[in-house]
């Protein structure tokens, strides 16, 4: 800035703006002062505006005493009559910002924390310093420029520190609009209006003050992040709309909205700002597309998802951001079918940071699909010692980042690859279901090793189920006796619930209260433990406990009628299909071991009881087939064989419903291991057509 004769020159060009004769071009009439707070009038005999002040010395009209930079308490040293400080103290101010900008990247540059961290916060105070003392000074246009260029360097230093923004950067913003419509006279009724209300009249106004225009534009730029950040979606659009002039649009369209935005350019002599408007808007841009790109994608909108990521590809996109967003590709191209695209991209996301947690997952989903275990098995692996590793993460720029203005990721979200148990169990539960028990069953053991060391308290998304499915790995594995070790622990945990089960049950039977509800992990613990006996020989134990599992499943009632049929949720709700299956596979098992002693005719009544408990269950009617047809009662084998031979002949429908995993397990075990063969044996004992 030059020097005295520049405020001259600006308030010259100041002076063809005002329309009524001696008033003053900055401040209104003379009678007129104006406060940060508002407007007060006063009547001053002085000829620099300054009358006598209670317990105060009259200031000197000296042009060299101007308030200091760092000082507000000095900032009423500055005449008011005179309109706009000297320049010398606009240069002060200015060489204060610029050092305090200088001081900044100096401490964004250096690799030491401790001495990164008070340099950039000396800087945050000295601006804030410098702030205070501009704004103890009457609103001025030919000061503006400078002042909101504090402001924005002020706001951008600190919400880089706190890594967000918060109320205290909206209230900056709010008071910088102020300070412009205070040279206006008509603040107070604008107040009203709210901020959205505030940028309407400040860049209506500003239009007729070209020198306002950059930092005004830049105080924008911090406007449509903070309202990015905090998903202020329509302020924002009304904003852009305002700062393009097509507020009669009806675009709403965020991201074309932000191309059209054109920041004017900064003069060569301005202040020195951290961060100027058009690298704000780089940073809008690819935080805006990778936003609307991922919410595109979690709501199907897969064509539109693809553009707003490769849009958001293409952008400023710093690595980590770059990762989320090769990983969101990843996802879009194989919900599209296009699972080679996909993995160039998971590779690429892969090869471009250290944050391996979701692409790895995404790998995994997209070899699962392809029918690819050993890879699916693998991925998930890796995910589990990616999750493991502490990455020495880099120090955050000074500056607003993409980072600053992206949501945190929903557990729902594709990109959202959770804690390393969560992704253990994910392996665990992955092993078993394609039959790697015995890999299965050491991963289930390391978690409930964290679970019992109070390490970890929740792994998985029911943790009673986590403990079943272990108990199932470990049969599955031939580990019989451990599985009986993990049944007795999750017992043990929930024992408070069973003693008072008769008494509750003896309400129920009485009408004196409703019937309990048994969370149905109970009973299918007492069902693991069965089949655990039945694997080491135990027949008599093992009948024991499928009776005890039976006893709760014929006294437990349904609860899903309000949460769906898959509900399996750590309340111990279960679906009405899970309940019947326990049952079906309860009876079934007593029914096996019947059998193995010898006792056919309580086996047919197992068999025929699941059978009615559960239609839909045809290893149930298999069995019975086999002990009918065992115990020569003809007629009866030969009426269900026709049903089984009928309905083996129709569409296999898909299930709309699920089991828990645990119960998907068991139910392969009792799973009759040849069903054709059954079927052509009794149809070659069947006698002629024309004789049934």
């Amino acid at each position: 800035m030059e020097e005295a004769g520049v405020g001259a020159a600006k308030l010259s060009r100041r002076e063809s703006i005002s329309p009524v004769k001696g008033e003053s071009p900055l401040l209104g009439p003379r009678e007129e002062q104006r406060s940060c707070g508002g407007v007060r009038k006063r009547r001053d005999p002085s000829p620099l505006g300054w009358g006598p002040r209670r317990g105060r010395a009259y200031p000197s009209a000296t042009p060299s005493r101007c308030p200091g930079p760092a000082s507000a308490t000095m900032s009423h040293q500055t005449p008011l009559g005179s309109s706009v400080p000297h320049a010398s103290c606009l240069d002060l101010w200015r060489g204060k910002n610029d050092q305090l900008v200088r001081q900044a990247k100096v401490a964004q540059d250096s690799r030491l924390s401790l001495r990164r961290q008070q340099l950039a916060q000396d800087a945050l105070e000295g601006f804030r310093g410098l702030l205070h003392s501009l704004r103890g000074l009457p609103a001025a246009v030919p000061v503006l420029p400078l002042e909101l260029t504090v402001t924005c360097n002020f706001i951008t230093l600190r919400a880089s520190l706190a890594q967000g923004f918060t109320e205290d950067q909206a209230q900056d913003i709010q008071q910088g609009l102020e300070r412009v419509l205070e040279t206006q006279e008509q603040l107070g009724p604008r107040l009203e209006c709210g901020l959205r209300g505030l940028w309407d009249s400040v860049l209506h106004y500003s239009s007729l003050l070209l020198e306002l225009l950059p930092a005004l534009h830049h105080l924008a730029g911090l406007q449509a992040a903070l309202w990015l950040s905090t998903d202020c979606l329509g302020d924002l659009t009304f904003l852009l709309q305002t700062l393009n002039g097509n507020q009669s649009e009806a675009s709403e369209n965020l991201l074309r909205l932000l191309k059209t935005w054109s920041p004017p350019a900064e003069e060569s002599d301005a202040p020195l700002t951290l961060q100027d408007a058009r690298g704000l808007k780089d940073v809008l841009l690819t935080a805006s597309a990778y936003r609307q790109g991922l919410r595109e994608l979690i709501t199907g909108s897969l064509p539109r998802a693809l553009s707003s990521l490769q849009e958001a590809a293409s952008g400023l996109c710093p690595r980590p951001v770059l990762v989320q967003v090769y990983t969101a590709l990843g996802t879009c191209l194989r919900k599209m079918g296009n699972p080679q695209r996909a993995l160039l991209y998971l590779v690429a996301a892969l090869k471009g940071g250290s944050t391996w947690g979701p692409p790895l997952l995404e790998a995994s989903r997209l070899y699962r699909q392809l029918g690819n275990t050993a890879a699916e098995l693998e991925s998930l692996e890796l995910l589990v010692e990616a999750l493991n590793v502490t990455h020495s993460s880099e120090a955050p720029q000074l500056l607003i980042e993409v980072e600053l203005l992206l949501p945190r990721l929903h557990p729902a979200s594709p990109l959202h690859c959770g804690t390393q148990s969560q992704a253990k169990y994910l392996l665990a539960s992955r092993c078993l279901h394609v039959g790697r028990a015995e890999d299965a069953a050491e991963h289930y053991l390391d978690l409930l090793a964290l679970v019992l060391d109070g390490l970890e308290p929740k792994v998985g998304p029911c943790m009673p189920e986590v403990f079943l499915e272990a108990a199932a790995a470990l049969i599955q594995a031939g580990r019989a006796q451990d599985a009986l070790t993990v049944c007795e622990e999750l017992l043990s945990r929930t024992s408070s619930l069973l003693p008072k089960m008769p008494q509750l049950w003896e309400d129920a039977r009485k009408g004196t209260k409703e019937s309990p509800h048994c969370p149905s992990w109970v009973s299918a613990t007492y069902l693991l433990q069965g089949q655990a006996w039945v694997q080491l020989g135990a027949q008599k134990e093992a009948i024991s406990e499928f009776s005890r599992c039976l006893e709760l499943l014929f006294r437990a009632t349904p609860k899903d009628k309000e949460q769906g049929p898959a509900s399996n949720g750590e309340k111990g709700c279960v679906s009405d299909m899970t309940l019947q299956q326990l049952r079906a596979a309860a009876l079934i098992s007593r029914g096996l071991q019947w059998v193995a002693s010898g006792q056919d005719t309580k086996a047919l009544q197992d068999f025929l009881l699941s059978v009615q408990m559960c239609p839909g269950n045809q290893d149930a009617s298999f069995h019975l087939l086999q002990t009918l047809r065992r115990m020569d009662r003809r007629d009866e084998a030969t009426a269900l064989w026709w049903r089984l031979e009928a309905q083996t002949k129709l569409p296999q429908e898909n299930a709309a419903w699920s089991l828990p995993l645990y119960l998907e397990t068991y139910l392969g075990w009792i799973r009759f291991p040849d069903r054709e063969t059954l079927l052509e044996e009794f149809q070659t004992s069947l006698p002629e057509p024309c004789d049934l």
